[in-house]
């Protein structure tokens, strides 16, 4: 059943092609007839016959020309600039001579008979010839991406993803086996329809993909069409909105037809929060913005659910979307494409080093475990970032090197390799880096250290700590958000043991440090003062998410006091664990100083060594 509120507001049908062309002509007639014969002609000055004497005695004329009615000659001023003039035509005798003797040029104007037709061709014919040329360029070629022909202005730009031999099944889509198994139906439904109207089953409508970016909803979504061998029509919403009013309502409109003529088929609608934003009752509303979503509702409830027609959408932001859109009947189904956990990582690297060259024992569980939060997308680009230090450094397979290099160029860019640090700063960056780690194997329940290195980075970091989780972690308890809270004090309280001084190299420590307190206090309810209140609230959950106090000020303040404290605490118990391993502190700054990079096995060993400083 269609909506009253979609019966009200029709979407505007597109202009025809006409209605530019009549437009245009019309232009080339004002252009002709009034711009033009304005802009051309000279401004003429009707003075008396005696102005026209008194000139002529003076040498001031160059040219006459002599009319029926009306004599017009041109004159000089002292500046040599040629001005227009006409005076009234006077039966005088005299006037020829007079011209002769002063030397002027004369005559009389031949009536001429104007060629009507040519006439009109130079003025009207060509103008519009280019005119109608020109529109059946653009005809053609909007006609190519639309993939019709004619100048269709509300013409429909979906591409059809044609089934081939290099199609995408679920095989290529890794580490989203929940996903996976959540649309198995819809290809089941698609590749036997038979069985579920049946008994009567109707497959959902529309299935909304909704995760971060990078997780692979596109690529999910040519998984269906390729494992149910089915057409798959793909267009963005952003395609949707245009200039012309009734342009993204036509093409809504064009893109069910031509599904209709292919199904059993998908229809994939990338970013629909484009198009699909909540409506309100503002002035400010985009009108075509509205109408385009008015007519998708329209076409969801236009066909039955056992058309063949699968309409699958991925966005960042269901939680913008429009409560028409995602009521039953329309996107009966959300499928979450979440960030991998281990397993998937795992997974995801064999199935982009499939692709390349790999030289043999490839650890992927060590890659999957230091790459905890990467998308799908990213770790494809950090195995082609393997590839391409291979090909640098001219091997001709990519071996484990180069992709954990590659995993500390995402994390933290490129060695700076012109970078000198003085032995002064490259001292205090040993000793920091050494804090962090030094901390972190001196907690319980923290990441063992897996690589620490002094080397500059193109992001700006002139050293850091990499740990890596032997185990893939869902939750996190008090206690390790805390130790993690320590060790990132741990750099900032080595400066200060040893040096008496702090430096700037603590900015992205102090950022993180502070984020995990103020989560801890405001949205996990780990504080004393404050128990289980929910102080602030998250929105864009896919895109970083934006954080909002919800709280009085008064309140707010307290938040920021006990923030303090628990970052004070942190800061304190660094210090307290560095200051009673002061020694070991020595020895692995003195060594990470002269190697510039230390892995974790060396540091282990390090650290379980006697030391050969005294406390």
């Amino acid at each position: 059943m269609i909506n009253k509120d979609n019966q009200s507001r029709k979407p505007k049908p597109p202009k025809p092609i006409l209605y530019y062309y009549v437009i245009a002509l019309l232009g080339v007639l004002l252009l002709n007839w009034i711009v033009l014969p304005y802009l051309m002609k000279p401004r003429v000055e009707e003075v008396g016959y005696s102005f026209f004497l008194d000139k002529i005695e003076s040498n001031q004329i160059k040219t006459v020309q002599m009319e029926q009615n009306q004599i017009l000659f041109i004159s000089e001023n002292g500046d040599g600039k040629q001005l227009y003039y006409k005076t009234g035509y006077v039966n005088d005798p005299e006037l020829v001579s007079l011209l002769r003797a002063h030397g002027v040029e004369f005559g009389a104007v031949i009536p001429s008979q104007p060629n009507f037709f040519l006439n009109i061709l130079l003025s009207y014919g060509i103008p519009i010839l280019i005119i109608w040329w020109i529109g059946r360029r653009m005809s053609k070629s909007l006609g190519n991406k639309m993939g019709g022909g004619g100048l269709a202005f509300g013409g429909n730009t979906g591409k059809i993803y044609v089934p081939t031999g290099d199609k995408k099944t679920f095989n290529d889509v890794a580490g989203q086996e929940e996903a996976k198994e959540a649309l198995t139906e819809v290809v089941d439904y698609l590749s036997h329809p038979e069985r579920y109207t049946a008994i009567g089953a109707k497959c959902p409508k529309g299935v909304l993909l909704v995760g971060p970016p990078g997780t692979g909803k596109t690529l999910m979504a040519k998984a269906i069409a390729g494992e149910a061998n089915v057409p798959f029509f793909s267009i963005a919403g952003s395609e949707f909105v245009e200039m012309f009013v009734g342009r993204g309502a036509a093409r809504v409109r064009d893109l069910f037809e031509q599904a209709k003529k292919k199904a059993p088929c998908i229809v994939f609608i990338d970013e629909i929060d484009t198009i699909g934003k909540k409506r309100d009752g503002g002035l400010n509303t985009n009108d075509e913005r509205e109408q385009t979503l008015n007519q998708l509702l329209t076409e969801m409830d236009g066909f039955e659910g056992d058309s063949g027609v699968i309409i699958l959408a991925a966005t960042n932001r269901p939680e913008t979307l429009d409560p028409a859109l995602l009521r039953p009947g329309r996107f009966d189904r959300q499928v979450p494409v979440e960030l991998p956990d281990l397993k998937g990582r795992i997974a995801i690297f064999k199935v982009h080093a499939k692709n390349y060259k790999m030289a043999t024992g490839i650890d992927f569980d060590l890659l999957g475990r230091a790459t905890a939060g990467a998308s799908g997308a990213e770790i494809a680009n950090i195995v082609n970032e393997a590839s391409l230090r291979a090909v640098r450094l001219g091997r001709s397979r990519v071996c484990q090197e180069d992709l954990e290099e590659s995993i500390e160029v995402v994390i933290a860019g490129h060695q700076k390799k012109n970078a000198i640090l003085s032995p002064e700063e490259k001292k205090v960056v040993s000793y920091h880096e050494i804090g962090h780690a030094l901390v972190a194997a001196k907690q319980s329940n923290t990441a063992p250290i897996h690589k620490i290195t002094i080397v500059p980075r193109t992001s700006g970091a002139l050293g850091y700590t990499m740990q890596v989780e032997e185990d893939e972690k869902s939750l996190m308890t008090k206690t390790e958000a805390f130790n993690k809270m320590v060790t990132y004090c741990g750099g900032r309280a080595a400066e200060k043991i040893i040096f008496g001084e702090i430096t700037t190299g603590a900015s992205n420590d102090i950022e993180q440090v502070t984020k995990i307190a103020r989560a801890m206090v405001t949205r996990f309810g780990m504080s004393d003062k404050f128990g289980m209140m929910a102080l602030e609230t998250n929105s864009n959950m896919y895109l970083g998410g934006d954080s909002t106090l919800t709280c009085s000020p008064k309140t707010s303040e307290l938040v920021d006091r006990e923030v303090k404290e628990m970052i004070e605490s942190a800061y304190q118990r660094a210090v307290q664990i560095l200051t009673d391993n002061k020694a070991k502190l020595h020895e692995l700054a003195e060594f990470l100083f002269k190697e510039e990079t230390i892995t974790g096995a060396q540091f282990i060993e390090i650290l379980n060594r006697e030391s050969k400083y005294s406390a």
